[in-house]
Formats: structure tokens, C-alpha cells, sequence
């Protein structure tokens, strides 16, 4: 039996992390094996030594870089160890740990803490997908384009065999993935994942879950962080012989889409300690920028009808200028609130109140331009009708959220300018 030759990354001692350095290609002449293929397995003894045999043969004629491959066995009860045993003692550069627990997160979480590699990855023994993919996978890693890399299915360019029933389930997990923690990748589930070593040391501790949870909920967190997750459209072929526990399985799916959803929206996970320093490139645009200016955009579009139907509501009985800033107050509330959590990311409660403080400020700019161009309308054409007004009024909101998202950005969420919002590539396999 092979034994963990590293401590686990949760038994470290806790430390205040600095920021991930920026990503760099990685050299040509690595000291360690530069790719280590994780293989779970519980009670494989049928479909184990095909696949090892068929990835290690793979590595040794297709793969350019050193590599290892790590069986981690799950617990298993029928010959599953003494094959893996075998194969380690076989094969060059395959390797085997045995875990007293279950569980494909636990799995994957003690042999990417043990290894020395700089690029991890993992598949399932079943060999869906093909490994004419593997490379495509993990050369955005090796280059330092990337952080992170996935198999998709889901993708255009995707070519996937398997039944309508787990079809309708992969796209209905995913869709829920998307509307409830708004994620941008595809496809959370496909067993075909790689991560370079310096963000699993980040990235393992943070993540809670031990089962099928833990791929969404290492995803879902690299993604907030602003990791960059580059996607690799794969052949796929549905394995009849799956020991995945649908109903089992998508409950516990859904208590874990809940207990991360709760821990972003409290703030509770140190996100910082996974963001990249400087910045990935020269002359880039701001971190964040083109993304927040779009959901800016988005917010401004809602919060701008919102105040001309409370205007046009308003007006009859308050008068141009008073119901001008009711309505206008009352949407920059909801215009605070909404750009807070949606455009700069901020969460919880911790400073909420400063804020919205701040928020009033920038409704007393959108005030001044706003009632500034009512009387210049009411004095240069007196009698106005009340559709003049209101063209006067969108134009006017045009140039004051102008200068509000720059008020929003360089003002009250300044903290936010470091953190690279979450990216995704899609390559092709």
C-alpha cells in the first residue's frame, strides 16, 4: 500500500496568504513529472487495469511532457488494491494511494495535496472522454494561459453519445448552476479537469465538500475569485455501467449549491488569497472593466425605467422637479444596491451603510443634471408638453450615469480594481 508522502493540505497551519503570484509558463526541463493524472476509483476491478494501461500507453506515445499517473482508491472492497498494486509496480511512473474513505472529492483532494507536480488533472476510470483531449486540456496550464481547464460537453464543437434521461439532467444541473450562482462555464460535471499546483494549494482548502459536489464547488469559487478557467470541448461516450446514484447524488448537489451559495453572499470565503498580482497582461483594459461596464449598463436600463414610471406617476401631483428627485432618490437606492452585488461583486453586509452613503452623493450629481436640464427646458420653452420632458430626462440620466460608474469605480468600490473578473476560454479538442 502506498502511503501520502505530503501532508494533507487542510493539516497545514493556517496562514495569511499573499496573492498568487502571475501566472508564467512553466520551463522546459522540470525536476518532477510536469502532469499528474489522478484516476478515483471505488471497486473498479473490471474497468481499472484497461483504462490505466490505455492512459499510460496514451502519455508514452502521445504526451510530450514527463508525467505521472495516481490511482486513488476510494475504499474499495473487491480486488481493486492488488490491481492497482500491480500496475504501480508494472507501469513507469504510476503510482497508487488507498483511502479508508469514500468519496471522489476526498480522493482527488489527498492526491493533488501529495503531489510535486505543477499541472494535476483527473479523469474517470470509465474513459468517456477521449484522451486525444488530454493535451488540448492541459497545455493552457503548462503555458500560463490559464488557471484552471475543463472538458465541456455542453459546448458548440462537443460530441457527445449518451441517453436523453442523463442528457436532460446534465443541462438541467447546469442551468440551475447558472441561475442560481450565475456561474460562466458550461459544464460543471464532465470527469476531465486540470489545475496548475500553485491554485490547487489555494483552491483545496477552501472547498468543502468530499463527493460529486467537489469539481462545481471548486469551480464556483476559482470563478468568483477570478480565476481564468480555459474550456475544451471533448468526445464523450456515456458509460451504461455508471455507479452514480442519481436522486442521491442531485440532493446532495442541491444542499451544496445552498451552503456555497450562503458562504459567498456572507462573505465567508477569503476569496483574496486566490486572486493574481499585477494583473495577467500589459496593456489590458482595467481589470473588470468591459464586464463591469456591461452589467452596469444592465442595471442602469432597469433602474432608468423604473424612475420614468415613477415620474410619470409622480408628476400630476407633485409637480416636474419634485417628482423628479422622488423618483430619482428611489431608483439610485436600488441602483446602489443592484451594482453593488451584481457589477463590483461585494457581498454581506460589511459596508453597506458607507455604501449607500456614498450612493447619495452620486444621486445628488444625477439630481443636479436632472433638475439643472427640467428648468432649462421649463425657461427656454415654456408650456413644455410632458414627452419633451421626459426625452430631456433620459438624456440627461445618460450623462449622469456617466459620471456615477465612475464615481462607483473609483470611488466606493475602488478594492475591487485587483481582482480580475472570472474568465473563461473555450478551446478546441
Amino acid at each position: 500500500m502506498r502511503t501520502v508522502r505530503r501532508p494533507a493540505l487542510l493539516d497545514r497551519p493556517p496562514t495569511e496568504p499573499s496573492a498568487l503570484p502571475r501566472r508564467a509558463p512553466l520551463p522546459a526541463h522540470h525536476p518532477d513529472p510536469v502532469l499528474d493524472v489522478v484516476v478515483p476509483v471505488f471497486n473498479e476491478e473490471n474497468d481499472l487495469e484497461p483504462c490505466v494501461r490505455r492512459l499510460h500507453a496514451h502519455l508514452t506515445e502521445a504526451f510530450p511532457y514527463s508525467f505521472r499517473i495516481t490511482i486513488a482508491d476510494n475504499a474499495s472492497t473487491d480486488r481493486t488494491p492488488r490491481i492497482a498494486a500491480r500496475l504501480a509496480s508494472e507501469l513507469p511512473g504510476t503510482d497508487w494511494i488507498r483511502l479508508a474513505e469514500k468519496g471522489r472529492g476526498r480522493a482527488l483532494h489527498a492526491a493533488w495535496s501529495r503531489s510535486g507536480a505543477p499541472v494535476l488533472a483527473y479523469l474517470d476510470v470509465d474513459l468517456s472522454t477521449d484522451l486525444a483531449a488530454l493535451l488540448p486540456l492541459v497545455a493552457p496550464l503548462i503555458s500560463g494561459h490559464s488557471d484552471i481547464a475543463i472538458g465541456t460537453r455542453l459546448a458548440r464543437g462537443s460530441r457527445v453519445v449518451r441517453g436523453p434521461k442523463r442528457e436532460i439532467i446534465s443541462r438541467c444541473y447546469n442551468g440551475l448552476l447558472r441561475s442560481t450562482l450565475a456561474v460562466g462555464f458550461s459544464d460543471a460535471q464532465c470527469g476531465f479537469k486540470a489545475v496548475r499546483r500553485d491554485v490547487a494549494e489555494r483552491l483545496l482548502p477552501l472547498v468543502e465538500d468530499r463527493a460529486w459536489f467537489f469539481d462545481t464547488e471548486l469551480l464556483v469559487i476559482a470563478e468568483r475569485a477570478g480565476l481564468r478557467i480555459h474550456e475544451v470541448p471533448v468526445d464523450w461516450v456515456d458509460d451504461p455501467d455508471s455507479r452514480v446514484h442519481i436522486l442521491s447524488t442531485a440532493l446532495a448537489d442541491l444542499r451544496g449549491m445552498a451552503r456555497l451559495g450562503r458562504a459567498l453572499a456572507c462573505g465567508r470565503l477569503p476569496l483574496s488569497a486566490l486572486r493574481r498580482s499585477g494583473g495577467d497582461l500589459a496593456g489590458e483594459l482595467p481589470a473588470g472593466l468591459a464586464r463591469q461596464v456591461v452589467r452596469f449598463a444592465a442595471v442602469g436600463v432597469a433602474s432608468t425605467l423604473c424612475y420614468l414610471l415613477l415620474y410619470t406617476a409622480l408628476r400630476p401631483a407633485t409637480g416636474a422637479q419634485a417628482a423628479n428627485a422622488l423618483a430619482l432618490l428611489a431608483s439610485a437606492v436600488a441602483n446602489t444596491a443592484a451594482n453593488r452585488r451584481l457589477t463590483f461583486g461585494v457581498r454581506g453586509r460589511g459596508g453597506a451603510l458607507r455604501h449607500h452613503l456614498k450612493g447619495l452623493a452620486a444621486f445628488l450629481v444625477g439630481l443636479a443634471f436632472t433638475s439643472g436640464s427640467l428648468a432649462a427646458v421649463h425657461h427656454t420653452a415654456p408650456g413644455t408638453g410632458h414627452r419633451l420632458e421626459l426625452v430631456t430626462l433620459v438624456a440627461a440620466n445618460l450623462a449622469a450615469t456617466l459620471v456615477r460608474f465612475l464615481l462607483f469605480r473609483a470611488w466606493m468600490f475602488p478594492a475591487r480594481h485587483d481582482a480580475r473578473p472570472p474568465r473563461r476560454t473555450t478551446g478546441s479538442s
